[in-house]
């Protein structure tokens, strides 16, 4: 297929910015059709976003012929079902994180994909992101040598200043997102451990809910084993002060150290040779570096960034940290 024709189904926060705006800019692919259940809000993104269709019912979209690849921007619970669809039409596919709300429905999302012979890839896109690419080279260039353990703190308020507000605050409805903030925020910064260190051959944890604020559990705790030996711990705590919020990842090897936030635009090397701070600008749509590799692998010209495959034992740590 000489261009991607997109559909959005789903076009709420995260596609006014970090994404929707992209599929324009990708050589090779088009933004044709968006869908929301608000009819009002679905027109009104479309004529912001010169999208020349908009739906108020997926299957409508879905019986489009000119598009030929679904992007899925949706609550988690509803992920799994819109993939079916799509895949059932015939269409490629590019599902929001997290993939679905447990590791049994991504499974499902897997078996389908697979029967279906056709592409599905998950927004996992700080792996295409420059900061987190330099994280990566400086790994693999053993700048800090060997790894020995990587400590993760995500700390917020109740009420996240990293978490887009909403009318329907779903994100702590576990039915709807698979639990609290943790299922939305988790998953950029596990995925990133798994990108950095291969496969994992242990992992637990627990979580509890502290604040009982809202339905969903406040706060998670987990490590995971490399099998490189590499140990990762992490602590998402989503009800301290105001004064105490943290995002940060250390990584610590036998020659120095790796800092950086996960929604944050720094990385500082330590070693015995001094400390080196680099700022960094992510680009003004951040999925964009992932759409083009998207674009390029829908079109047979480059591998899958991120497969469902490797989706599915991200939300394997996820359950095995929220007793799932």
């Amino acid at each position: 297929m000489s261009t991607i024709n997109w559909g959005i189904i789903g076009c709420g926060d995260v596609t006014e910015v970090k994404s929707g705006p992209a599929f324009n800019k990708v050589a090779g692919s088009k933004l044709s059709a968006v869908m929301r259940r608000d009819a009002t809000k679905a027109t009104d993104y479309a004529q912001r976003h010169n999208v020349g269709k908009w739906y108020s019912d997926a299957d409508e979209l879905l019986n489009d012929p000119e598009l030929n690849a679904i992007y899925i921007a949706t609550p988690p619970a509803s992920h799994l079902p819109y993939a079916l669809d799509a895949l059932k039409k015939g269409f490629n596919v590019y599902v929001e994180k997290p993939v679905t709300r447990n590791a049994a429905e991504a499974q499902q999302m897997a078996d389908a994909v697979k029967q279906s012979g056709l592409k599905l890839t998950v927004a996992h896109y700080r792996r295409a992101v420059p900061m987190f690419l330099h994280v990566k080279n400086l790994l693999d260039s053993q700048a800090i040598g060997d790894v020995r353990t990587v400590q993760i703190r995500m700390w917020q308020a109740r009420k996240p200043a990293l978490v887009a507000k909403v009318e329907s605050n779903w994100r702590v409805q576990p039915e709807l997102s698979g639990g609290g903030y943790f299922h939305d925020l988790a998953p950029h910064q596990l995925d990133l451990m798994l990108y950095y260190f291969g496969e994992p051959e242990f992992y637990s944890g627990f979580s509890i809910n502290q604040s009982e604020n809202t339905p969903a559990d406040d706060h998670v705790t987990g490590h995971i084993l490399f099998k490189n030996k590499v140990v990762v711990n992490g602590s998402w705590c989503f009800n301290v002060a105001e004064s105490e919020t943290t995002d940060t990842c250390e990584i610590i090897g036998t020659k120095g150290k790796i800092t950086f936030p996960f929604f944050g635009k720094y990385v500082t090397l330590e070693t015995e040779f001094g400390e080196e701070t680099i700022e960094f600008t992510h680009p003004q749509h951040i999925q964009q570096p992932m759409i083009e590799k998207i674009v390029a692998y829908f079109k047979g010209e480059g591998p899958n960034p991120c497969s469902i495959e490797e989706a599915i034992v991200l939300m394997k740590i996820m359950d095995s940290f929220t007793g799932k």
